[in-house]
């Protein structure tokens, strides 16, 4: 049975919630505003009728949907790398021991704490010696395994009862076997919870795609978004359009892993 919460958290969660949707209510009624009513000040709050000249504009007015499609790609990409690598990383960490396995992996884990900033300049110089800038695969290749996605996994499978891979492994199993049959299935939660995560960092990243990429035709959504900002003027019902239309995944891949999200990041605090 849950327990309900206190009638006084309801105050401190109201306008907690209110500012976090507050800007996404926003977003949504510019993207069907004219230009001048966003032009005006004080700012209209209530679009005075639906103009949908916003979204005609990023759809038959630039290359958003090729943009939308790279983001796909790139996003689609870097999650399955990261299920299949970090899974792989995290349960031998979990249940191999090697000599350095803990300092192995406590270096793994530091790595997250190295901003990417520190590191743009070195991979980029990387990826255009081996003429690989500008590229989607530019853009996938330094996120094909995280520090955090490790962590996650590792964390997981050391929560993971051992008695079943002895039991797989007296019937014959061999070590592959195991981990293919008994723990992935089970590691669901955890898996969704990584294929959340990476996405959503994935297809909100805008400083590294910005960097590596230098044609329209290899633009995510999040740089192509930035096209529609001129050095005197910004097309706001536009930018607010395709803001709409680029969160929309990400809101759909989080309300459909919500619940798997939060199983795994509760079995990650207790592992």
């Amino acid at each position: 049975m849950r327990r309900r919460l206190p009638s006084g958290w309801h105050l401190v969660l109201a306008p907690m919630s209110a500012v976090t949707v507050l800007p996404f209510v926003w977003m949504v009624l510019s993207s069907v505003m004219t230009q001048g009513e966003l032009n005006r000040f004080p700012p209209a709050i209530w679009p005075e009728g639906i103009d949908l000249g916003g979204y005609r504009t990023v759809l038959e007015g630039s290359d958003f949907p090729r943009w939308f499609l790279n983001s796909v790609i790139v996003s689609g990409a870097i999650v399955l790398a990261q299920l299949a690598l970090c899974s792989m990383a995290g349960y031998a960490f979990a249940r191999i021991r090697f000599i350095g396995s803990r300092v192995t992996l406590i270096l793994v884990i530091a790595t997250a704490l190295i901003p990417f900033q520190l590191t743009v300049i070195p991979t980029f110089l990387i990826f255009n010696k081996i003429n690989l800038t500008d590229t989607l695969g530019a853009l996938i290749v330094p996120q094909l395994s995280s520090a955090v996605g490790i962590y996650l996994m590792t964390a997981f499978f050391q929560s993971f009862p051992k008695e079943l891979e002895e039991a797989a492994r007296i019937d014959g199993c061999s070590r592959f076997a195991v981990f293919f049959r008994v723990v992935l299935p089970v590691a669901k939660p955890a898996l969704a919870a990584l294929a959340v995560i990476t996405f959503i960092t994935a297809w909100n990243d805008l400083f590294w795609p910005l960097v590596a990429t230098s044609s329209e035709a290899n633009y995510t959504v999040q740089v192509g978004l930035t096209t529609f900002q001129g050095q005197h003027r910004a097309d706001w019902p536009a930018i607010m359009a395709g803001t709409v239309l680029t969160t929309l995944p990400v809101l759909g891949v989080f309300l459909f892993g919500q619940r798997r999200f939060v199983q795994a990041l509760t079995g990650a605090v207790k592992g």
